[in-house]
Parts: C-alpha cells; sequence; structure tokens
C-alpha cells in the first residue's frame, strides 16, 4: 500500500518581525494561509527508510522528521519517502517544512503515533512545520510555533512569482538585523491582538517585515513586485524570507484573474502561477 499526500506550500499574509530571543531565533506574529501550489509525497513500505528528492541535493527535513519519530517509538516498518516538488527551493514558501508536516500526516497510516509527539516534533523541527501539519489558515506566535487556527477571510487568489535564485532563511534574518528591522519586544502583543481582531471580522493585515532584507540582498526581487504592481495588483509582497514574490487578488472573480495574469507574466518569469487557499482537507493522506 502507497499513502499519499499533497504538501501545500504557505505564504505570510502578514509577518510582523521581533527581536531575537533567547534561543537565537526571533519573535515573530505572523498570518500563515497554506495554498494549492504544493508539493507531493508518497509513502511505502521498504527494506530501510530512505527519503527520495529529485533534483534537490543537501539535508532534508522529512529525514529530520522520520528519524524523530523513530526516536520516539513509532514502530512502523521501514518507509521510503519520495517527494515531488513544485514548491520553489529556498524561495520563503516553506515548501520543506511543508514535505515534513506532510510526513507527520501520513505517519498514523502506517504505526500509531503516541499523543503530543506530532506536535512537539512539529515545533523541534522549525517554525512553519507546526501551522503547516493541519492546512489552512493561522496566526503564528513564539518564533511561529504557537499556531492558532482562524476561520476563512473572503475570497481571494494569488499569482505566486518564483524567482531564478534561492535565498537563505538566516541570511534575510541576519540583514534583517543588520538594518535595524526589528519591532520593540513591547509592541508584539499589540500586534498579535490587531491579527485576532481583524480575524474575527474576516479581514486580515498585509506586510512583511522582511522584505527589505530580501530586497537588500537580491535587489532584482523588486523587478518582480513591480511587474505585478504594474498589472494591477494593489497588493504585492514578498513570500516569507524570499524570494519568491506574490499578488494578492480578491472577489469572486479572484482566481480567473490571477490565471490570466499569471499567464501573461509567465514569459518574463517561467512559474509564475496562480494560486487559491487550501483547509485541511487538501492534504489528507489517501491510499493507493
Amino acid at each position: 500500500m502507497t499513502f499519499l499526500a499533497r504538501a501545500p506550500g504557505k505564504v505570510n499574509l502578514c509577518l510582523f518581525l521581533g527581536p531575537v530571543r533567547s534561543d537565537g531565533r526571533h519573535e515573530l506574529v505572523t498570518l500563515f494561509e497554506s495554498v494549492s501550489l504544493a508539493d507531493e509525497i508518497s509513502v511505502e513500505v521498504a527494506e530501510r527508510d530512505e527519503v527520495i528528492c529529485p533534483g534537490v541535493e543537501g539535508p532534508n527535513l522529512v529525514s529530520t522528521a522520520l528519524a524523530g519519530l523513530r526516536q520516539r517509538g513509532w514502530d512502523a516498518p521501514p518507509v521510503r519517502v519520495v517527494i515531488r516538488k513544485e514548491i520553489p527551493v529556498a524561495g520563503g514558501m516553506g515548501g520543506g517544512s511543508a514535505d515534513a508536516a506532510a510526513l507527520l500526516r501520513v505517519a498514523p497510516s502506517f504505526a500509531p503515533v503516541r499523543a503530543g509527539v506530532v506536535d512537539a516534533l512539529a515545533a523541534e523541527l522549525g517554525a512553519d512545520v507546526p501551522s503547516q501539519v493541519a492546512p489552512g489558515m493561522s496566526i503564528g506566535t513564539g518564533a511561529g510555533e504557537i499556531v492558532e487556527r482562524i476561520g476563512p477571510i473572503g475570497p481571494h487568489a494569488l499569482v505566486i512569482v518564483p524567482q531564478a535564485f534561492g535565498l537563505s532563511t538566516a541570511e534575510v534574518y541576519r540583514e534583517a538585523d543588520r538594518l535595524g528591522l526589528c519591532r520593540e519586544a513591547a509592541d508584539m502583543d499589540a500586534w498579535h491582538h490587531e491579527l485576532l481582531a481583524a480575524a474575527g471580522e474576516g479581514a486580515y493585515l498585509l506586510g512583511n517585515d522582511l522584505e527589505p532584507a530580501a530586497l537588500s540582498l537580491q535587489p532584482s526581487i523588486g523587478h518582480a513586485l513591480e511587474a505585478l504592481r504594474e498589472s494591477g495588483i494593489a497588493h504585492a509582497m514578498v513570500s516569507g524570507s524570499g524570494p519568491t514574490v506574490f499578488g494578492l487578488l480578491t472577489g469572486v472573480d479572484a482566481e480567473a484573474r490571477a490565471e490570466a495574469l499569471a499567464e501573461r507574466l509567465s514569459d518574463r518569469y517561467p512559474g509564475a502561477t496562480a494560486a487559491t487557499p487550501v483547509s485541511e482537507e487538501f492534504g489528507a493522506p489517501r491510499g493507493s
């Protein structure tokens, strides 16, 4: 039996950057949204634990997640995990985190996972993983690992424009520190309450405190942002730590408009695509 799960990428519709914490990570208040641009993982019983991700070299967070499950007593037979990538690598959309979260969703299909293990391991794996274990929209606090699920915020779609290069998340955060972009610790609770209040009204805040740092490291990102704005999109942003950018369209016809705009941009930016918000059902494991 093979189990498949889609691993949706995420955008940060809003990201407020706070000071560095005692553990070296930054305090964040952020609005995560899972989107239909997704990787897919397949998991099947094999002779040994193995993670295969064609075209991507180096350490893989799925391997870390698999080892973490084993260390916490998950006694499933050895498994082979194959990842089919669609989310830009090192693009600020949490692709590696999405893949690790998808494995955590699939794991109980092979053997029980003790209560609390998924949440604890997700937080250990990285700030983006907890929000992606159950795809949808959520507010992240702490370093992003404290997740509050919220409901949908009205019809909208996105135009996602990948770049031909990646950015190191750690380097972007260091550049943000160098540029003095961090907000005061005392302000973070207020921004959290602002996000909650907006969500309660079916609305949202937009903005990304990491965007100036990403632009400082790779000024060409600005051309993609300008291309979106020149196309009539009022809200164009860097996704997470970049370099992927996205434009937000609202209204009942947003998806059709996003598809048309992505098509127009694809000659200049190969890989430009329309995406829509997705919910938990989108990433549910399925057997084949």
